[in-house]
């Protein structure tokens, strides 16, 4: 069981949650400190962060699985011969956790996921089925990067028309996209992480709904790539990271 579930720190929580809603993600998990969000594909989290610390308008890279030991023991396995991934069982300040660490040091959780009431590892059924959260991985070295994907179980995603010394897309089995992304990393600073998401549907129509809702929303194109930018919740709240939000269209057949 593999799912994408970055991890988004604001101090605007109530912001996040009325773009999230809009977008056609549903609520499932509702603390004063931490929410959950399912979309059709993927899983965000929001954290609070104070307003202005150097943590408010960050994106935390992660993933959710199945069984910590057994993704730690595969993950490891695979590691072992392609130079530089591991997994390491832990207890992280909200539980049982499993951090993995690639070649280059730069390291993510990947926290236990919970079924569905029907038992499942599904989604809300409440949420847009269009709507794939993107988890992205500003890497220095974006081929180890992409390696260490493949080692935790993500599946590389064809896309003949791109180039892979740039960005390269990796599936989760359970739901989401996880991103490789060379050309922000001197902006962005080598391993960070971003967030992004990805529709199914017709992102005119997505456009104006989301401009009906009151958010500020723009279509535009890049490398032949229609997205569609978002206004950030992060940048009325004096946070120092109030990075493009975008949407882009999900590739024929993802």
């Amino acid at each position: 069981m593999l799912r994408v579930r970055p991890i988004h720190f604001t101090s605007r929580l109530d912001q996040w949650e009325r773009l999230l809603a809009d977008l056609g993600m549903v609520k499932t998990v509702d603390e004063a400190t931490w929410r959950e969000f399912d979309a059709g594909a993927g899983r965000l989290a929001l954290h609070f962060a104070e307003a202005g610390s150097a943590e408010d308008g960050t994106t935390a890279f992660g993933v959710k699985v199945g069984d910590l030991a057994e993704f730690a023991r595969r993950t490891n396995e695979a590691g072992a011969g392609s130079a530089g991934t591991t997994a390491e069982l832990i207890e992280a300040d909200h539980g049982p956790s499993c951090r993995v660490t690639a070649d280059g040091g730069f390291s993510f959780l990947a926290d236990p996921a919970t079924r569905a009431s029907d038992g499942t590892w599904s989604t809300s059924a409440e949420a847009d089925p269009g709507l794939a959260v993107v988890g992205v991985w500003f890497a220095e070295d974006p081929t180890a990067a992409a390696r260490t994907l493949r080692d935790i179980g993500a599946r590389p995603r064809p896309a003949p028309d791109a180039d892979a010394t740039e960005t390269e897309a990796f599936t989760a089995k359970n739901g989401g996209v996880l991103m490789v992304d060379a050309a922000a990393g001197t902006a962005r600073g080598a391993g960070g992480a971003g967030l992004g998401f990805e529709y199914g549907g017709d992102l005119e129509l997505l456009r104006e709904r989301l401009a009906g809702a009151g958010h500020d929303v723009a279509m535009r194109e890049e490398a032949a790539v229609p997205l569609l930018h978002v206004g950030n919740p992060d940048a009325d709240g004096g946070s120092a990271h109030p990075h493009a939000l975008w949407i882009s269209s999900a590739p024929e057949g993802a």
